[in-house]
């Protein structure tokens, strides 16, 4: 039985991803609900930047959604807490998880920033997943600050031991996902302060990312494949570079990404515009609009600081100024 998207109001996907193959996404908070506001996040700046945490989605709402996604013989590679903020702060998410283990053999994953792993209780709902991934992407306080931008009542250092402590009682695997901007913490002095804590935390991977989609901010500018590489010795384990530099050539995605590149012909839109048109979710479409922009079949458009990015594509494109180019959204 095949499901559409708009069926749901948490679950989307499954979603095609590098490292965990189809992946069905389970969104936890209201766009951009998180506790920091990282520069390079691909959703955009942080609209509520808050630690503490709620039922920020109905816990029942979500079990229901599950239960007749299973029930319409729907399957995916692994089912994943992830979306449109930071799954850890909605109160539930270990109920979920619980559920999800009882319901299912399709593995779990958790993709956190970590930011709460000071808290036994977070870490404890944690436990029942199968793989967690958590953030490390500051050597000390300052760029923790720059890069992450955190809630004032954070602090790297007690996440740090926060994740020693998950690594301890935890049995599945643990990754560790370091991500870097140019001229932000790209510097060998830099990383060489993020992989002295990474190393103490003994997670079974360690993975480099860095902006290769667009990203919140226009100045977190992407590392290359090349100076990615150069640093993956620096951590125990040995880094793996995780950055999707290339282009996905699988026919769903390809499909997609034609049918994406098709409307942006015809006008400029941001990646909140694709998403609502396609009934996708924000996730998704950064995929797909990051690949068509790194194989330049589109472009960003100029924007002012108050303003998310347009897209179009470079073969169509004669736009210059953003004044422009909200006019002319507008009128479409």
């Amino acid at each position: 039985m095949s499901e559409r998207k708009r069926d749901y109001r948490y679950l989307f996907g499954p979603v095609p991803s590098r490292r965990f193959g189809r992946s069905l996404g389970i969104d936890l908070t209201p766009f951009k609900t998180c506790s920091v506001d990282c520069i390079f996040c691909q959703l955009g700046r942080t609209t509520r930047l808050t630690c503490d945490q709620a039922e920020f989605v109905p816990t029942q709402e979500v079990l229901q959604e599950l239960t007749h996604w299973f029930a319409a013989g729907n399957s995916a590679d692994f089912m994943t807490l992830s979306g449109s903020g930071e799954p850890t702060l909605n109160s539930g998410f270990g109920e979920i998880i619980l559920y999800l283990r009882q319901q299912s053999e399709i593995p779990v994953a958790l993709l956190s920033n970590g930011t709460l792993f000071s808290r036994p209780a977070v870490r404890a709902a944690a436990l029942q997943a199968n793989v967690v991934k958590l953030s490390l992407s500051g050597g000390d306080q300052e760029m923790f600050r720059q890069i992450n931008r955190p809630h004032p009542d954070l602090q790297l250092q007690a996440m740090v031991e926060g994740y020693r402590a998950f690594r301890k009682a935890f049995s599945g695997r643990l990754v560790l996902e370091v991500f870097l901007v140019r001229g932000i913490n790209d510097t060998s002095e830099a990383v060489k302060k993020i992989a002295s804590l990474a190393n103490t935390v003994e997670a079974d991977e360690i993975h480099l990312n860095t902006a290769v989609r667009p990203p919140a901010e226009s100045y977190a500018l992407p590392l290359t494949r090349e100076e990615m590489e150069a640093l993956t010795p620096l951590f125990r384990p040995i880094a793996t570079v995780i950055a999707e530099f290339s282009a996905d050539c699988s026919s769903g995605v390809a499909a997609n990404e034609s049918t994406i590149l098709d409307m942006l012909r015809r006008r400029p839109c941001t990646a909140k515009q694709v998403a609502e048109v396609f009934d996708m979710h924000l996730n998704e479409v950064s995929k797909y609009i990051g690949k068509l922009t790194r194989t330049g079949r589109i472009i960003s458009l100029a924007r002012d600081s108050e303003s998310e990015a347009y897209f179009t594509a470079s073969d169509t494109s004669s736009f210059s100024d953003f004044s422009e180019v909200r006019k002319t959204a507008k009128k479409t």
